[in-house]
């Protein structure tokens, strides 16, 4: 399928969950509503047409304006098509739901996003830490993150 067989199929699968594309890119992409994301990920998984099988790729971004992502590559190895997926929100309201249900190799991913930016994803089985300790203040890949002088009463070294 191309990118835009794709965004009509999904569109027609999910209607208003389906927010904005770019497609005449490299990369093409769609944006999908972030509290409906577990819903378009179920029709890109079981939909034959589309058959979404693997996350090539699922990383957090901090946009640097006020928003966050949670940018899934997306690939399918029955129909050999590919897709980038993101859900974008608002940092003072960071809510995604989670794919974790729909694609097990989204589950490690989305928590080092909780970790490094912040995004939490709703209905994920584990959703913790998973490369600083419990208790590290706050999400150091946001560009609005500040080195804290002192952690644990040791100096940081920065």
């Amino acid at each position: 399928m191309t990118s835009q067989e794709i965004l009509d199929t999904l569109k027609s699968l999910c209607g208003d969950a389906v927010l904005d594309a770019k497609l005449d890119v490299l990369q093409p992409w769609i944006s999908v509503e972030p509290l409906k994301l577990a819903v378009v990920a179920k029709a890109l998984r079981e939909d034959p047409r589309l058959d979404f099988d693997f996350v090539m790729c699922m990383s957090g971004m901090d946009h640097n304006n006020g928003t966050l992502g949670a940018v899934y590559h997306l690939y399918s190895m029955t129909q050999k098509h590919k897709i980038v997926i993101k859900a974008i929100v608002k940092n003072e309201d960071a809510r995604v739901a989670s794919t974790a249900a729909i694609w097990g190799g989204a589950e490690w991913h989305e928590r080092e996003a909780y970790d490094m930016f912040g995004i939490v994803f709703e209905g994920h089985p584990d959703l913790r830490r998973i490369l600083l300790p419990d208790d590290y203040p706050g999400h150091p890949l946001r560009k609005d993150f500040v080195v804290p002088e002192y952690y644990n009463g040791m100096k940081v070294p920065y």
